[in-house]
């Protein structure tokens, strides 16, 4: 297929290869030097969205906040101004719910189809091609993308419609949140009591307490490599869509908000940019 990608960050660049590999054409926007191998591997590099709307009959997006998705499918040589009827948009940001399905309706009056696909697994899950993918939107269309999703992911699911997938993923931040605060809080707590925090992590997996969490981002915690797979400054984003929503619903998220505060403090120190398993540096 010809496919579009714009979005070529530390998760979207191995996503993008994968589509190559699988042998798919695709059409890029914003090819910076990080992701010029792309260009070499036989992809298009395309001088703005509009331009890569015209190209392509699928577009993904994979953009780090809801006003970047708004910018580039709407702003000026943006992608509406690309786009025919008929044509697929596929937005695997991380964004508002209640914005994508504001996007969704204004482009479906351009006769355009669109999934919410957010992702979870990070950098080591996209270079995988093992990403959760939490899809929103119509079946048949989602039937339309799957093969697709499958050269990126491993755990495809449709949640329900358009917005749904957001759902998911802002739930799935929640709990990956409010476990690195507990696995930090739990190794902090190991260290000061004098025993050894990797000999408790290890320990720890064989219990209930084991976590894909304690397992990565416990031993990045035990060895201080905080090399960004999903930046604090991104997953503090998401905490504050989820209590955005949460006041909209007028629901109450005690621990997620302590958790966003904790996140408030990480950022206040300048650990925004590495992982969010730096989370610990800020306790």
């Amino acid at each position: 297929m010809r496919i579009g990608f714009i979005g070529l960050g530390v998760m979207g660049r191995p996503m993008a290869q994968h589509l190559i590999v699988a042998g798919h054409q695709l059409y890029l926007y914003r090819v910076k030097p990080r992701s010029a191998h792309l260009v070499e591997s036989g992809a298009t590099a395309c001088t703005s969205a509009s331009e890569v709307a015209r190209s392509a009959e699928v577009i993904i997006l994979m953009l780090p906040d809801t006003p970047d998705v708004e910018h580039v499918l709407f702003g000026e040589d943006g992608v509406l101004e690309g786009v025919e009827p008929g044509k697929l948009i596929i937005d695997m940001s991380s964004i508002s719910p209640l914005a994508t399905k504001d996007f969704a309706a204004r482009l479906d009056a351009r006769g355009c189809e669109y999934l919410d696909a957010p992702v979870s697994g990070g950098e080591v899950g996209a270079k995988a091609a093992s990403l959760t993918i939490m899809v929103g939107g119509k079946p048949e269309v989602f039937g339309r993308a799957k093969p697709l999703f499958e050269k990126m992911g491993k755990n495809i699911t449709l949640i329900g419609g358009v917005g749904d997938g957001q759902v998911a993923k802002v739930a799935n931040q929640i709990v990956v949140a409010l476990n690195i605060q507990a696995v930090s809080e739990a190794l902090r707590f190991a260290a000061r009591a004098g025993a050894d925090p990797a000999v408790v992590r290890q320990a720890l997996m064989g219990g209930f307490a084991a976590s894909r969490v304690l397992e990565v981002h416990g031993e990045r915690m035990i060895s201080e490599s905080f090399e960004p797979g999903f930046r604090i400054r991104l997953h503090h984003k998401d905490l504050s869509l989820a209590l955005d929503s949460a006041q909209l619903l007028e629901l109450m998220l005690p621990n997620t908000a302590m958790v966003h505060q904790l996140m408030n403090g990480a950022l206040s120190k300048g650990l925004g940019d590495k992982d969010h398993s730096a989370l610990i540096e800020a306790l």
